[in-house]
């Protein structure tokens, strides 16, 4: 069963958000790719996705509260320039995900459709905690260019 929490961020990572305390990064373990034939797929070396050590907590602390979900990330057309992330709690994973586990702490699970995945290769989630809200973030995305207008993420094809 899908959850209803949807954790959207819009907001391009800043100098301030690499020198919080709790942001400290680990690699998660390419765990499952997707089973289609008619995917290209990447391989693992390309598709690293890191997480912070308050990412990681806020995800085991779900994990044992609800049924075990996944952190699911993916990445949309919007806003005037490019793109922007949509986080959502899944316990399903669909036949072209990538599925992501922190290292040694295995309950923190993140789940990238293949289409996103290329546009995340790199990328660090954070959990992050503010007077107006908390929320998952995508910070320091070395696909995305810019932050466009300020409603998402450009990201510059290369070819």
């Amino acid at each position: 069963c899908s959850f209803s929490s949807h954790i959207t961020t819009r907001r391009f990572a800043t100098t301030a958000d690499r020198a919080e305390p709790g942001t400290s990064r680990a690699a998660t373990l390419l765990v499952a790719i997707p089973k289609q034939d008619d995917i290209e797929l990447l391989s693992p070396d390309e598709t690293q996705v890191l997480l912070t050590e308050r990412a990681t907590e806020k995800l085991r602390a779900i994990s044992t509260s609800e049924n075990d979900p996944s952190l699911r990330i993916a990445v949309e057309s919007g806003g005037c320039h490019g793109y922007q992330y949509k986080m959502e709690l899944t316990s399903q994973r669909a036949p072209d995900d990538y599925q992501f586990i922190h290292r040694t702490h295995r309950s923190a699970s993140i789940v990238i459709d293949a289409v996103s995945v290329d546009l995340l290769k790199g990328s660090t989630v954070n959990y992050a905690t503010e007077l107006i809200g908390s929320s998952f973030r995508i910070i320091d995305n070395p696909q995305a260019k810019g932050s466009g207008c300020g409603s998402g993420v450009s990201r510059e094809q290369s070819f």
